[in-house]
Formats: structure tokens, C-alpha cells, sequence
């Protein structure tokens, strides 16, 4: 199976890249966020990297390995959570990712089906169904920014504390948040919610947690003047 990819882009269109590795080229579809986001790269000469997902596409009388590419392994990761949707497979996926993959986690969380049925391909049937498959799951995705790196691996359901924090904190500094703003999202999730068993529950914490500090600002710039000054320290 072929995971990832590193070579010079001899062609590239709009939905897929060519790219020669060692002599050998090779025909890697892209979803159209995620193709937007290396058009910088594309445009440049030298190297390319791309984690790819390699299936087999079967139709009549014959079958035959597709690649797709996406920028790093957080990616993947989410387009192999999307398509154990059912009636969602990777051809599919490949279609609707027109919308960068925050942008569609955090759709998924809220139950947004106006934006998942404007994902072409994806009915109002489906959007339902990607909800009551995904929503809770996908807020480490919801958390990205537009660069995200490579995430450490899982951990167990029963990984010590300790393990469970240290993987939190490395995925969203991979994520490109500061280490400082890392831990203390992580501390105010677990003071939160202390029965947290995984790293990836966590995460979703943590997701859920900045979702709710809009409407805490908002309140609290909504009380009279005075009463915010006498809640300061004298």
C-alpha cells in the first residue's frame, strides 16, 4: 500500500497532481480544499510530499488502484472517519471536501445540515446521516488550522493521565497553537470534565470548551459598567 509520496509535480489540474518519485509518475487525485491549499507549492519548483489514501476502484469488468493525496497525516485521518459514513465511500469524499476540513468538522459537531448539504454529492438523507455517524467525534479536526502537521499516535482507552495530556498537548502544537495556550486549554478541559479516558476525548473537550467562550465574552461585556468594575481586584 502506498501512504505517502515525495517527488516533483510534472502536471497538476484541477483536481489532481502528477508526480514523478525516482523515475516513476504517478496520478494523485486531491480533494479541492485541500489542493487550494498547495497551489503555493504547486507553483514552485522542488519537492513535494503528500500523505496518500490508496484504494481500489472496482466497476464493471475491470479494477484499478486510485491514490488521493492530502497535506499531512490530521487529513487523512478525518477523510478515512468521513467515509465510514454509509453510502460515503472515498470517490464521494473526494467530491464533497470542497469546503476546508475544519470548516466541515466543526459543520458535523453543530449538526449544521444546511452547510453539509452544500457539499456537492451530499443530499439533506446524508447530511443526516454523516451527523449521527460523526457528531462528538471529529472535534480534533474542528480544532485545525489551515497547516496542520503530522498528530503523534493514539492512545489506548487506558493510557495513564499523564499520556493521555502529553498527546493532547503535542497534536495541538502540531496543530500550530503556542505550548503555553496548549496546556492551558488542556487543564481548563479537565477541570471541566475530569473523566476523560483518551486523548482524543480531550480534544473534543477542548473543542467544545472554545466554542462556548464567545458566548462567555459576550455576557460578560453585556453588564453595566459598574458592575464590571467592582468585579476587578482593589
Amino acid at each position: 500500500m502506498i501512504c505517502r509520496l515525495r517527488g516533483v509535480v510534472r502536471e497538476h489540474a484541477e483536481a489532481h497532481v502528477v508526480m514523478e518519485v525516482q523515475g516513476v509518475s504517478y496520478h494523485v487525485l486531491i480533494p479541492p480544499s485541500i489542493l487550494q491549499q498547495l497551489a503555493e507549492k504547486l507553483g514552485a519548483s522542488g519537492d513535494l510530499e503528500l500523505v496518500t489514501y490508496h484504494y481500489q476502484q472496482l466497476e464493471p469488468g475491470k479494477a484499478f488502484s486510485v491514490l488521493i493525496g492530502f497535506a499531512n497525516e490530521i487529513e487523512r485521518e478525518f477523510f478515512e472517519r468521513f467515509i465510514t459514513v454509509s453510502g460515503v465511500g472515498p470517490k464521494a469524499a473526494l467530491r464533497a471536501f470542497t469546503r476546508p476540513i475544519p470548516v466541515i468538522a466543526r459543520a458535523i459537531d453543530e449538526g449544521n445540515l444546511a452547510l453539509l448539504k452544500s457539499l456537492p454529492g451530499i443530499g439533506e438523507q446524508r447530511a443526516k446521516e454523516i451527523v449521527a455517524k460523526l457528531q462528538g467525534k471529529v472535534g480534533k479536526f474542528a480544532l485545525m488550522h489551515a497547516k496542520a502537521e503530522m498528530p503523534a499516535p493514539a492512545a489506548s482507552k487506558d493510557a495513564p493521565e499523564a499520556v493521555i495530556e502529553a498527546e493532547a498537548l503535542s497534536i495541538l502544537v502540531q496543530l500550530e497553537y503556542t505550548k503555553p495556550e496548549a496546556k492551558q486549554m488542556i487543564q481548563d478541559a479537565l477541570a471541566r470534565n475530569p473523566r476523560l479516558q483518551t486523548a482524543e476525548e480531550l480534544l473534543n473537550e477542548v473543542y467544545r470548551q472554545r466554542l462556548a467562550e464567545p458566548s462567555r465574552s459576550a455576557a460578560a461585556s453585556s453588564k453595566p459598567l459598574r458592575a464590571r468594575l467592582q468585579e476587578q481586584p482593589t
